[in-house]
């Protein structure tokens, strides 16, 4: 009999099937609807760039219309694959703010603190660069810097500093503020998804199982409200597998809500009104997403600039490239293609940065699933902290149906001011000397745009998600919320969900890192429980 059952083989489930495991007498089943992470496309960094264009490990959904972005439906890429999204992601190693996890305690959620996590992080992080009061060196998840950063993303790095910022050689120690290259989870020079780190070095235990093509269509609950198994479609067979401890909901903040409903548990008149016998009534399931809403500034280049794009010497170089890589896991196909960035603030009187950059050495259309003739450079830029909240919700009863996601991006006025004041910033870097010495152009549909409201018809046309989405099963003690501290589901005994759907508002930043931290505090929890 199994003692845990894992759904989804993410960044956290991937943690927490591992660490948990470590105790030989726990029997864990891990259970991912995706497939083995085979491909070389996920281990070669730069593959990332064609994973968009294949959908064998990617679920590829999308929002339903946003009002915000006039009308259009936003893309929502998320893992399919063991790893998930940590296996398709740009890999940059970002924890957030102290104040963001301060936040979280203070919402009715001790022991969530700064002070409380960073030990966590610490415990997770191999950092190439070794181990002081911010980071770890010991931990699973390998941290580096970049081998071969392009020129055109050192050439942002300093009009950034041209432009006023500070150089930050360490976006996760004592200050987050400035621009700089990222570190990112690579081993190598390759990407080092949480199932690299954690999973597939400990795959030969006798006591761990890990099934996939495991898609879970509903987590079974006994008579007394205890989750006590769940039904899956494998192989195009459905089955039922019980376990004696815990179910752990790991499938991310899209799924897990869509999982819990699909079980019985959520909006009761949702439910209802779609047939589904309502178990446990929890209003919040599926509330409060939200995501860091973003647009992209794209300069091109005379063909004889820096950097790599789409035309024929781009192509050559890419080819040498990926002979490098092939013989020995260096040079240009190392990239997270997003090397550069910053966190700045978007006027002076924020108390805290609340925008961030990612600066890409190429034209970037459509979330990489258009192709852009030419060289250039793309500048993303994201609010931290948005105020927009959305919901997900069930489109059917049909567990194979892919929910209704609904962000409602840029919903709260407070959201578009930043991300107009954002594209401001980006044009005041984009246009210092380091870079405008090269000859770039702004793209014409936005170098004709310059006053406050055309830059906000503009973003309406242009943005969307940095995928980050967040908060459908948030943490806390409200009639809202979904899991206590402990991230055990309100009303429901043997069930926890632990992944970015539990965080009572979004991380300042990329959300792998602080997803793992939960599920190695998780881990940590589950642990002292078993021993009680």
């Amino acid at each position: 009999m199994r003692d845990y059952i894992v759904i989804g083989g993410g960044a956290a489930g991937s943690v927490l099937a591992a660490r948990l495991s470590e105790e030989p007498g726990s029997q864990v089943c891990l259970l991912e609807a995706g497939p083995e992470d085979a491909s070389p496309l996920l281990h070669c960094p730069a593959g990332l760039a064609l994973l968009p264009k294949t959908g064998q490990y990617n679920w590829g959904f999308a929002t339903t219309p946003q009002p915000g972005l006039n009308g259009r439906r936003g893309y929502q890429p998320r893992g399919k694959v063991l790893g998930g999204s940590s296996a398709i992601n740009a890999m940059i190693y970002i924890r957030g703010l102290p104040s963001d996890f301060d936040f979280w305690e203070s919402a009715g959620n001790p022991g969530w603190g700064w002070d409380d996590v960073l030990p966590y992080f610490l415990q997770a992080e191999g950092n190439s660069r070794g181990a002081d009061c911010w980071h770890g060196a010991e931990g699973p998840l390998q941290v580096s810097d970049l081998q071969s950063p392009d020129a055109l993303s050192q050439a942002f790095v300093q009009a950034g500093m041209q432009a006023g910022y500070p150089r930050n050689t360490d976006f996760n120690g004592h200050s987050m503020e400035g621009v700089g290259l990222y570190q990112v989870f690579q081993r190598q020079g390759a990407r080092c998804s949480a199932y690299q780190a954690y999973l597939a070095p400990h795959r030969s235990r006798p006591n761990l199982e890990v099934r996939t093509g495991a898609q879970v269509l509903r987590i079974l609950l006994d008579g007394d409200r205890r989750a006590c198994g769940v039904e899956l479609l494998c192989g195009g067979r459905r089955e039922t597998l019980h376990c004696q401890r815990e179910v752990l909901l790991c499938a991310g903040a899209l799924q897990s809500p869509q999982l819990l409903m699909l079980s019985g548990i959520g909006p009761g008149a949702h439910l209802h009104a779609l047939g589904v016998p309502v178990q446990v009534d929890l209003p919040g399931v599926g509330a409060h997403l939200h995501d860091h809403p973003d647009v992209t500034v794209v300069h091109s280049l005379p063909g004889t600039a820096l950097g790599v794009g789409v035309s024929l010497p781009g192509l050559q170089r890419i080819a040498r490239g990926a002979w490098e890589w092939r013989q020995h896991r260096t040079g240009m196909l190392t990239s997270n293609l997003a090397e550069a960035g910053g966190f700045i603030r978007s006027r002076s009187a924020e108390p805290e940065v609340d925008l961030q950059l990612h600066f890409l050495p190429g034209k970037q259309a459509d979330h990489g699933r258009g192709h852009t003739w030419g060289h250039g450079f793309s500048c993303h830029v994201c609010v931290l902290q948005p105020a927009s909240r959305g919901q997900l919700r069930l489109a059917s009863p049909d567990p194979l149906a892919a929910p209704l996601i609904d962000p409602q991006f840029l919903s709260h006025p407070d959201d578009m001011a930043r991300l107009v004041r954002g594209v401001q910033r980006v044009r005041e870097i984009l246009r210092q000397p380091a870079l405008a010495q090269l000859g770039g152009r702004e793209m014409a549909e936005l170098d004709a745009v310059q006053d406050e409201r055309a830059i906000a018809d503009w973003v309406r046309k242009r943005a969307d998600t940095i995928y980050h989405p967040v908060g459908t099963c948030r943490m806390g003690v409200g009639p809202q919320d979904v899991v206590d501290s402990q991230l055990r589901v309100h009303g429901v005994q043997g069930l926890r969900v632990v992944d970015a759907s539990v965080m009572p508002r979004i991380t300042s930043g990329n959300t792998q890192a602080p997803t793992v931290m939960i599920a190695e505090r998780a881990a940590a929890l589950l642990r002292h429980f078993a021993a009680a």
